[in-house]
Order: C-alpha cells, then structure tokens, then sequence
C-alpha cells in the first residue's frame, strides 16, 4: 500500500475516533462494517488496523488506517476499508 490516502486527519478527536474503531477490530474478529456511503462489509479481520502516516493529495500530512476484512462469503476475496469511513463496527462473535 502507498503512503497517500484519498483523506488525512490531524485533530485530536478523528484521531481518537480511529483509534477506538482499531480496539474493536482484533485479529480474527468476525464483524460487520457499516460504512458512511450506507454500504456493508462482512467478514473476518485479518490482521487489527493501525493508525499511520499518509499524504493527502495535496501532499499534506496526517492521519488515517485500513483494515483488511476476508470476505465472509468468499474468504479468498479480501476487503481493504480506510478507518475513516466506517461508521458502525458490529461484532458478530461476541453472544448476545
């Protein structure tokens, strides 16, 4: 993955936002992502997100992440969703 991203972030608080969807997002947690468009992804995380460094497109700098979901559906297919878009995390292995 390149160091660019389509939005960066450096207030404080979408920082902290991100950083709370990475706490719930652990390796192997089987979730739904609700996403800010009104789309879904379902399926595993592979590995749990980090916060890094990118550049926007005008080359400022900031913040943002991405979390790589297999696919519940087809697990050979994998999702790579920016932290910034998510709205909703809902864990699905967790019982009721």
């Amino acid at each position: 993955m390149g160091r660019t991203a389509e939005r960066v972030y450096t207030n404080d608080a979408d920082i902290a936002r991100m950083e709370a969807l990475m706490e719930q997002l652990p390796d192997e947690a089987r979730v739904e992502l609700l996403l800010e468009d009104g789309s879904s992804v379902t399926g595993v995380v592979s590995v749990r997100p980090t916060v890094q460094a990118f550049l926007d497109p005008k080359g400022e700098e900031g913040i943002n992440g991405v979390v790589r979901i297999d696919d519940a559906a087809d697990p050979s297919r994998a999702h790579y969703v920016w932290l910034d878009v998510i709205r909703e995390v809902r864990r699905l292995d967790i019982a009721p």
